[in-house]
């Protein structure tokens, strides 16, 4: 089995197993009920896939939680390797390590 696409692809998709296991409902019943291709659904809980919000939202629905349950405790750390968003005070940190601290804004 291939490697999670980051611990929020994993987590994601954790949790989407484990809902739809309390359910007891296929992974078939899922997908129709959320309006996806049952292989999509297959990569989302092993964590192969990258779901939108759009995904968040039919899965959701589907499994009968609000959509923050997917997402709540997630934080850049969970991104995949090598996806480095910044805040708005480390941008401004690094523009004045860059500048020498001679800028005042950005």
């Amino acid at each position: 089995m291939k490697e999670p696409r980051s611990r929020a692809s994993a987590r994601i998709g954790q949790l989407v197993r484990d809902l739809r296991h309390q359910s007891t409902i296929s992974r078939k019943k899922l997908a129709d009920r959320a309006d996806m291709d049952v292989s999509h659904l297959a990569r989302i809980e092993a964590g192969q896939g990258n779901p939108t919000i759009h995904t968040i939202l039919q899965l959701a629905t589907a499994l009968d939680v609000e959509p923050e349950v997917f997402v709540r405790g997630l934080t850049a750390d969970d991104l995949p390797e090598g996806v480095r968003p910044y805040s708005e005070a480390e941008i401004l940190r690094e523009l004045r390590r860059r500048d020498g601290g001679t800028s005042r804004s950005a």
